[in-house]
């Protein structure tokens, strides 16, 4: 039994190791910078800036924040921890592009073109906490969650779109990088969408992916209350989900606990309330057979789920190791039983769920064993942004439909796609809202 255990710890320690070298190769490095600019916006036939107005163009990209990390200094400024904590802190994250002498107009070449010019560095500069929410409480009992919920509806009230994106995180990830990716999910949705960056207890270290597993298990209550809190609280017409990596396994679990519903609640009167609308999960980092199994409880209360895969992650390849079992983001069908697959099979087809296949071999100069392909990749920034502020389904957007030999759709990108979906944004005009 000794050297059977010393075994599994060496084989272990050995795949973390892969994992260490695999998430480099992947660029999941600090400090952020500004993100390629999507397909999309690589001309001068669409500015997603066309219409903000004055009071959300600049440099500084503010966006609200939730976390369950542990604090142990609450004022001015909290100064949060690894640890998974019992309360819910929100507020507004200070986020920044460049050093404080960019200028809006620079900022706006940068976001509009192909400039090869290195991208600024987005930083966090403060958090604002506004509440703390305690575990057993509501709103109806804190003065400071209800401004919080104030401040959230006026953002919503101040933006061209009514709907509320909350976005989870990857693992590896400290406070300061998950503000700076949602502030650059809200920049490149031309300043109109609001942005929420739920911030779990990632470790922010390479070598702790395992106490990252662990903490995002105890996320999954707080991400399930706090879309409860925004769905009974505040004016979304939707609120969106995009998880990234082991965000995954914060959301996905956490979705599956809001399908449970309330007491004598139907289906069609849990899906009012909660409101959920587009939700995405970008190269996710989540057991296969869990992954579907928590979307047969929720799927039929989303308006669309969309998982992007690229099956050469190199990434998730070894995070399969490490929990000997495939990931959503780089799945293996085999895993999964006869019902799971007829399941797989039915949703793909006649549900709102869509597999968008990321092949480098398809998409020009994507990393073969890529990760970061949402953000990193002008494609599928574009496609992601066609999926969030048009509410378009994968065809409209240019995606083009295969089918699995076990009858599964899933959709891929065609030569001509940044024609396609550049196409589809000039004749929607996003500029003007909808």
């Amino acid at each position: 039994m000794g050297v059977c255990a010393a075994t599994r710890r060496v084989r272990r320690a050995a795949a973390c190791g892969l994992l260490l070298a695999g998430a480099l190769l992947a660029g999941c490095q600090t400090p952020v910078r500004l993100m390629p600019t999507p397909v999309v916006f690589r001309n001068a036939d669409v500015d997603p800036f066309e219409r903000a107005g004055y009071r959300v163009t600049g440099t500084e990209v503010p966006v609200l924040y939730a976390t369950n990390r542990g604090a142990v200094i609450e004022w001015p400024e909290p100064v949060l921890t690894i640890f998974p904590g019992s309360t819910l802190r929100m507020g507004v994250a200070d986020v920044r592009i460049g050093d404080g002498t960019l200028d809006w107009e620079t900022l706006h070449r940068l976001s509009t073109s192909e400039d090869p010019g290195e991208r600024p560095i987005v930083r966090l500069e403060r958090l604002e906490q506004m509440a703390v929410l305690a575990p057993g409480t509501g709103a109806e009992d804190s003065p400071d969650v209800r401004a919080f919920l104030a401040v959230v509806d006026q953002a919503i009230a101040a933006s061209r779109n009514s709907e509320l994106l909350v976005y989870v995180h990857g693992s590896n990830n400290t406070v300061p990088r998950a503000a700076a990716q949602a502030a650059q999910l809200r920049h490149f949705t031309g300043r109109r969408m609001v942005v929420l960056s739920l911030m779990w207890p990632s470790a922010g270290s390479l070598l702790r992916y395992l106490t990252d597993v662990y903490n995002a298990a105890a996320s999954v209550e707080p991400f399930a209350q706090l879309i409860e809190l925004l769905a009974e609280h505040t004016r979304a017409s939707r609120i969106d989900v995009l998880a990234y990596s082991a965000g995954a396994q914060v959301a996905s679990p956490g979705l599956a606990a809001l399908g449970i519903g309330r007491a004598g609640e139907s289906r069609a009167e849990l899906r009012r309330r909660l409101r959920l609308g587009q939700v995405y999960f970008a190269a996710p980092d989540i057991d296969t057979r869990r992954f579907v199994d928590d979307l047969g409880r929720y799927i039929d209360l989303a308006d669309r789920v969309s998982v992007a895969a690229n099956l050469n992650d190199s990434v998730l390849r070894v995070a399969a190791l490490v929990h000997r079992a495939s990931r959503a983001g780089r799945p293996d069908p085999t895993e999964l039983d006869a019902e799971q697959t007829e399941f797989l099979v039915e949703a793909s087809q006649r549900m709102e769920f869509d597999l968008i296949k990321v092949d480098p071999n398809d998409i020009p100069n994507l990393p073969p064993g890529s990760h970061a392909f949402w953000y990193d990749d002008p494609w599928v920034s574009g496609d992601l942004l066609g999926l969030l502020l048009l509410r378009a389904e994968p065809q409209r957007r240019g995606l083009e439909a295969q089918t699995t030999p076990r009858g599964a759709r899933y959709w891929t990108f065609p030569a001509d796609f940044d024609r396609r979906v550049t196409r589809l944004f000039a004749e929607a005009r996003p500029g003007e809202g909808r």
